[in-house]
């Protein structure tokens, strides 16, 4: 079995490590073997934050080299062109449209990149991009771009939905389950 590599990219705050612990978990309930590396950087300042999350049969190691990784799921934009360089050919970028302006450009010391979206589709990356801000709003809070984000993800995985919302269980806290599952739902589209 073929290891599969997935990069989990945002900025701190967002819930991107959420994320990967209810990745991780699925997949480990699944049987895999699972690897999972956080890199925080500046997270608590709202700078850029990667989690890579490697599974198959037998991972040695968590990290993801540049050109290698299947999935990139990017909670902004500008992570999405930070890390799409890692991506292998025939890979995924599954992106939130959502921009969040890093510190140079609230700043003033850098202007935010424009059509970054439709420069990576004509650099031929795959780009499955969507609002997921919205969604999350609509179940409840903007802190579930996370789990609409991985709702979407769910659908490109072998997995069985219910195997996910299972997983939630272990990894969301109960006083939430409510608002993530309909964030879940609302990001795998129903």
């Amino acid at each position: 079995m073929k290891t599969t590599s997935v990069m989990i990219v945002g900025v701190g705050g967002q819930g991107s490590l959420l994320a990967s612990r209810l990745l991780g978990t699925v997949l480990t309930d699944e049987g895999y073997d699972v690897k999972v590396s956080e890199v925080h950087g500046m997270s608590q300042r709202g700078g850029s934050v990667v989690t890579y999350v490697r599974f198959g049969e037998k991972v040695y190691s968590p990290i993801v080299t540049e050109g290698e990784c299947d999935y990139i799921i990017s909670f902004e934009k500008l992570e999405a062109a930070r890390y799409a360089g890692c991506l292998r050919k025939g890979g995924k970028i599954i992106v939130n449209t959502q921009q969040i302006d890093p510190m140079p450009v609230i700043t003033g010391a850098a202007e935010y990149p424009e059509n970054i979206l439709e420069t990576l589709k004509a650099d031929g990356f795959d780009i499955d991009d969507f609002d997921a801000l919205t969604p999350a709003l609509e179940a409840g809070s903007a802190k579930a771009v996370n789990i609409v984000l991985m709702g979407h993800f769910a659908k490109f995985s072998s997995i069985a939905k219910d195997k996910w919302l299972a997983a939630m269980q272990k990894v969301i806290n109960p006083k939430f389950m409510e608002m993530n599952t309909i964030a879940f739902n609302k990001g795998f589209g129903e």
